[in-house]
């Protein structure tokens, strides 16, 4: 969404500096003066706690890194002494692990608003599509993490994971082989997986600032679907949305603070206190739980399709579940972005998230009798969702009528129209619905 530039140097300095490197310029435009949607609401402030989650995982990495050592000999022990010797090195710990599930709180609330008010439709396929590629670096960057404490559950969870690739025909052996460094978990393992998680992070960033770019061509989404008409439908970025995105950053730090000073293990395992051994296996294996619904969905292919064997299956499966998210701009057959206007889709949205939430459950239980059958069950249910039920409810839903602007949309919440601009005055606009559901 093009504008203007209104930044002005303010001294001799910043207009030399703007003359060949105008980064302050780029900065004023893109984080002060940037046009925004005046309409926004509390669920478009995880851009921004994202990023801070991002800054926080880099920056307590990069300070363990210094203090961790990448050997299956010492790596538990290092461990430890971070944790009892390095100066708050329990802080930067407890930080850096519990970050990674805030992070990823963060993350499955922001797709899910995307899903909710049509984020990925037309024209912000792209910034969806990167959106997804921060997902799977995300996701790496948490597997490859996972090994480095060297506990049980480390070492186990690593080798039900890497054992998913030789499942893949013909380069299956090879691929597994090349990840782990050899025929087994050791010392080379730990040492690729430290290196590249330490590595990840940045590429992450270069996407995110990829993400950003292509946020700012088209601008943000907002809860009508509707795109910016004129200036009366925009605000500038800063004051407005720095502040609200400052309150909104504020509660998020204390529910991140709570897990860090009152319950840092809880999202954890306790088995993973227990130094790794190759010759003791634990009861129950489990990822962590921001992967349990992906888990779910592996274990949830116990038969095989034609040449297909299960293993392979539910490798299919598991990368489809993520797969599939790519091509949602074109799943989604319906003209109107927001689900305020879409009663059927709005209602398969939530069944869609109590069966994410379900999958996630399910990860956490044995793969045993009726928790097979249900994981089953729901893994249907995922795939329905895109494949079925989004090309079909695009076709037969009749929607609600859209606002044609955003000002209508925030004028019909305060009971006003552009006519009389008073507060109780003369009803909705043309074309606008009764107000929409402010808590959607």
């Amino acid at each position: 969404m093009a504008h203007e530039s209104t930044y002005q140097p303010s001294n001799g300095f910043a207009k030399w500096m703007d003359d060949r490197l105008p980064l302050m310029r780029v900065a004023h435009d893109t984080a002060i003066n940037f046009p925004t949607p005046k309409n926004l609401n509390y669920w478009y402030t995880f851009g921004g706690i994202l990023t801070f989650c991002l800054a926080v995982q880099i920056v307590t990495g990069i300070i363990l890194a210094m203090h961790y050592t990448a050997h299956v000999d010492l790596a538990f022990a290092s461990v430890e002494k971070i944790m009892r010797d390095v100066n708050y090195g329990w802080l930067l710990r407890y930080v850096h692990s519990n970050g990674a599930s805030m992070f990823f709180l963060a993350v499955y609330l922001h797709m899910f608003r995307g899903l909710y008010y049509g984020s990925y439709k037309a024209p912000r396929e792209v910034l969806w599509i990167l959106g997804v590629i921060i997902y799977l670096l995300m996701t790496a960057t948490a597997f490859l993490g996972y090994l480095l404490p060297w506990g049980q559950m480390s070492l186990w969870g690593a080798n039900v994971i890497t054992a998913l690739f030789g499942a893949i025909p013909l380069v299956g052996e090879p691929l597994q082989t090349w990840l782990v460094g050899g025929f087994a978990i050791d010392n080379a393992t730990l040492n690729r997986f430290f290196s590249l998680h330490y590595l990840f992070p940045f590429m992450i960033a270069g996407v995110v600032f990829l993400h950003i770019w292509a946020l700012h061509v088209p601008g943000n989404n907002n809860p009508t679907g509707v795109e910016v008409k004129d200036k009366q439908d925009t605000v500038p970025f800063h004051p407005y949305y720095t502040m609200k995105d400052a309150f909104a950053l504020t509660i998020f730090a204390i529910l991140f603070a709570y897990f860090v000073f009152y319950d840092p293990n809880v999202l954890g395992h306790a088995v993973n206190y227990v130094e790794a051994n190759p010759l003791v296996t634990p009861s129950h294996i489990v990822p962590e739980w921001y992967l349990l619904p992906f888990y779910a969905i592996l274990r949830a292919i116990t038969f095989d399709i034609g040449p297909i064997s299960a293993k392979l299956g539910g490798v299919i499966a598991m990368f489809a579940a993520i797969a599939i998210l790519f091509f949602l701009p074109w799943l989604d057959t319906s003209k109107v972005k927001s689900a305020r206007y879409r009663p059927l889709y709005k209602q398969f949205f939530w069944i869609f998230v109590g069966v994410c939430l379900v999958l996630g459950w399910l990860g956490g239980q044995p793969a045993e009798g009726g928790y097979v059958l249900a994981a089953q069950i729901f893994t249907a249910a995922y795939f329905a969702f895109f494949l079925i039920v989004m090309p079909v409810l695009g076709l037969i839903e009749t929607p609600k009528p859209v606002p044609t602007s955003i000002s209508d949309a925030v004028l019909a919440e305060n009971g006003r129209s552009h006519s009389d601009g008073s507060s109780g005055g003369g009803g909705a606009p043309a074309g606008a619905t009764a107000a929409p559901d402010r808590n959607a």
